[in-house]
């Protein structure tokens, strides 16, 4: 449409020239208070300085209000026709504009979107799209239409009510930030506030470096209402008190009689204030300020570590920091551990419309609380996004029932029938100590070493804010060692059908409830509602006074101090040995097909103070790798019995340099049938070959069919070819 430039000899009179400008909000030319071109453009630059006539504006006599044109570089040449008009009472980016050029801000709606006086008569009253139609339409009848076309542009609306959403200037409430702002800034720059991760530090800069003063104001029927009295219907004049009857007070100090009527601001405040109160308003914060260490507010106040999500660094974190520092003298926090947002399994954000929200209480119905929160947890790291996985949900349910499992095997089978001493001789009351670590065998002292190194590990992870590492070296130690190895091997110590029972067995029960009381402590941040019921079956030191509760929730952590706990690397090495030793043996009953029940001979060998390990733990080996005890034995190497053993007819199992395994392939297998069951097996194998490479081989298959199927076809023949090598080379070892 046409701004035309006004005669410069008199007022509000056209001429002949206008500026060519678009709009896609015509109803808001009536706020317009300039018309803005770039100062290089060499088309306006003639008319830099002079006034243009607001289209439809009757000011009295025929005239029509006239507004300046001026020169900014943030007008873009080259979109739409170059000319800008600016409206500063109705768009943000116009709002900057003129306040830079300290140009007239015109409100010409009224706060339900209708049109107030100052658009004029014919449009008094009228909702903004109809007066929108309304002018246009005026316009084209008055010749200042140029041409109208269709434009895609991004429309706000209401979140709630879907209603466009239309800028309007009014009068708010604002803090202003920039001192606050500096000293938040300071706080992380000073190494007073820690961010983890560090990167998000340059978020923190970012919005603190170039703060503008916070809008506080918010027009909702809900939240703290802005403490803010206004003297009889004035607007101007008002009073900031803690409360209405501290407003009164102030009032009447200031000279107005003592039946002044105050009236309370109606706007809230903004729910990122409220909420950036949160860390000392919640703990006795501004009342007992100053009052003795006993209060809530000296106890808790300022806190360690803050945990939330990178998307709200600045909206909540960056405004406790400020308000903290700021209403308090310090900050809130030491440290800000930011988490990722969690999101569906293929990293997508979750969404309604894609129907991929998982509803966590489904989840907690389905899988439990803790195998939810462990999932979470585990699967963080400070930063980055948590795609929620369903299958690690699952498993880790699983990991939960192993956990319940091992629990009911050392209560309901090593602890059974125990006299009532013993049982409370096993409460864990601290960690052990060298002197009675010394006195254990090998897999005890392996076992509590690990457990040692896992109280250290997760202790310094924890402490370095890697809660995800911590929680998954649980997880592996429980289930890799504790379960699948020394509760096995404990059966070893309780049961006398295995060699065990008396001190051997009451050993066993102190290390079972040791190991498990230690990682059930490690584990509850991860996994409370599970640990706690368990520990509650466990053997426990009897409650003191000083125990608010007797719970694993305020039990002491297993390392309390910089105190090494006890460990053995010698002890580790050895074990490992036996732990090699036990699964090349099960590869070996696997590779043969051995029969699940069935037991085998073996012949072990292995030098000096590593055989001596193996006979202590013969039993142990026994059990584990299902060995025949008649048939079984453990000798030096270099030995004649090593040499005899290794010019035998038997599968040659190599632990390690100078400890091997051999197992007499008598025993393993039945030659005669094994050899049947393999040359039968290669035999299909090759009709299954030939029959897929004669396919490969036609033409007709290979060009016409999908390459995808072609490839299919080759993968199989490949794996194919692979298992017939492998029938033969057991065909050509059994000779």
């Amino acid at each position: 449409f046409k701004y035309v430039v006004e005669d410069e000899e008199e007022e509000g009179k056209a001429t002949e020239e206008f500026l060519a400008v678009a709009t896609t909000r015509p109803e808001t030319i009536f706020g317009d208070t300039a018309v803005c071109v770039n100062p290089e453009d060499e088309r306006y630059g003639h008319l830099i300085g002079k006034r243009v006539l607001v289209p439809m504006s009757d000011i009295g006599d025929g005239k029509a209000r006239s507004i300046p044109i001026i020169a900014d570089e943030y007008v873009d040449m080259e979109f739409g026709t170059g000319a800008l008009k600016i409206t500063p009472g109705h768009d943000p980016n116009d709002y900057e504009l003129g306040k830079k050029y300290d140009l007239e801000i015109m409100n010409v709606m009224n706060k339900d979107a209708t049109m107030n006086e100052k658009c004029g008569e014919p449009y008094v009253g009228l909702d903004r799209f109809e007066a929108r139609e309304k002018l246009w339409s005026d316009m084209e009848d008055a010749g200042l239409v140029i041409k109208a076309e269709p434009h895609m542009q991004r429309v706000p609306r209401s979140q709630r009510g879907g209603e466009i959403i239309e800028p309007l200037v009014s009068k708010q409430w604002f803090v202003k930030t920039e001192g606050m702002g500096a000293k938040a800034l300071a706080a992380v720059k000073d190494g007073d506030i820690t961010i983890v991760p560090s990167r998000f530090e340059k978020v923190w800069y970012g919005w603190l470096t170039d703060i503008r003063d916070w809008c506080i104001s918010r027009q909702l029927w809900w939240g703290h209402r802005i403490p803010v009295w206004y003297v009889d219907e004035s607007e101007e004049e008002y009073i900031v008190a803690r409360n209405a009857e501290e407003a009164k007070e102030k009032a009447i100090e200031a000279g107005h009689s003592a039946d002044i009527v105050l009236r309370q601001e109606d706007d809230v405040l903004d729910t990122w204030f409220s909420s950036g109160l949160w860390p000392f308003a919640t703990v006795g914060w501004p009342q007992d300020e100053g009052k003795d260490a006993s209060t809530d507010l000296a106890r808790f106040y300022p806190g360690t570590c803050l945990e939330t999500g990178y998307d709200i660094l600045f909206f909540w974190v960056a405004r406790m920091v400020m308000l903290g520092i700021e209403l308090t003298d310090v900050s809130p926090f030491k440290v800000i551990y930011l988490h990722g947002l969690v999101r569906a399994a293929d990293g997508t954000k979750m969404s309604k419309t894609k129907g991929n929200v998982v509803d966590p209480l489904d989840t907690v119905s389905e899988y439990g609380a803790d195998s939810l929160r462990y999932s979470l947890v585990t699967g963080v790291t400070p930063g980055q996004d948590i795609p929620l996985n369903m299958d690690k949900i699952a498993a880790n349910k699983a990991f939960a029932n192993k956990l319940w499992n091992c629990c009911k095997f050392v209560t309901g089978n090593a602890l059974k029938d125990i006299d009532e001493e013993e049982l409370k001789s096993l409460g864990v009351s601290g960690p052990i100590g060298k002197e009675e670590f010394d006195t254990l065998a090998l897999p005890e002292r392996y076992i509590i070493s690990k457990c040692h190194e896992l109280v250290e590990s997760v202790t310094e992870d924890i402490e370095k804010y890697q809660l995800g590492a911590a929680g998954s070296k649980i997880y592996e130690f429980l289930w890799d060692q504790y379960a699948d190895w020394y509760i096995e091997i404990s059966k070893t110590r309780l049961y006398e059908g295995f060699g065990g029972g008396g001190e051997e067995a009451k050993t066993a029960r102190r290390v079972l409830v040791y190991i498990l009381d230690t990682s059930m402590r490690l584990l509850h941040p991860y996994m409370p509602y599970v640990t706690e019921q368990l520990w509650h079956h466990l053997p426990r030191v009897p409650k003191t006074e000083e125990m608010a509760a007797h719970s694993l929730m305020l039990a002491d952590w297993p390392q309390m101090d910089d105190t090494r706990l006890v460990q053995d690397k010698d002890a580790i090495a050895s074990f490992e040995v036996f732990q090699a030793l036990t699964r090349i043996i099960r590869n070996a009953r696997s590779e043969y097909n051995v029969e699940q029940g069935k037991k085998i001979a073996a012949t072990i060998v292995a030098p000096g103070e590593l055989k001596d390990m193996i006979e202590t733990e013969i039993n142990s080996l026994i059990m584990l790798a299902k060995l025949d005890p008649d048939q079984v034995s453990v000798v030096e190497a270099g030995s004649d019995e090593a040499k005899a053993a290794a010019a035998g007819d038997s599968a040659q199992l190599v632990v390690q340099e100078g400890v091997e395994a051999y197992l007499p392939m008598a025993g393993l297998v039945d030659i005669k049938k094994e050899k049947q069951r393999l040359e039968k097996q290669s035999a299909k194998l090759a009709k299954e070959i030939e029959k897929l490479a004669g396919r490969l081989q036609s033409k007709g298959f290979v060009d016409k069919a999908p390459p995808a199927v072609v490839d299919k076809a080759k993968a199989e023949l490949a794996e194919l070819e692979d298992q017939a090598s492998k029938v033969d080379a057991s065909l050509k070892a059994l000779g």
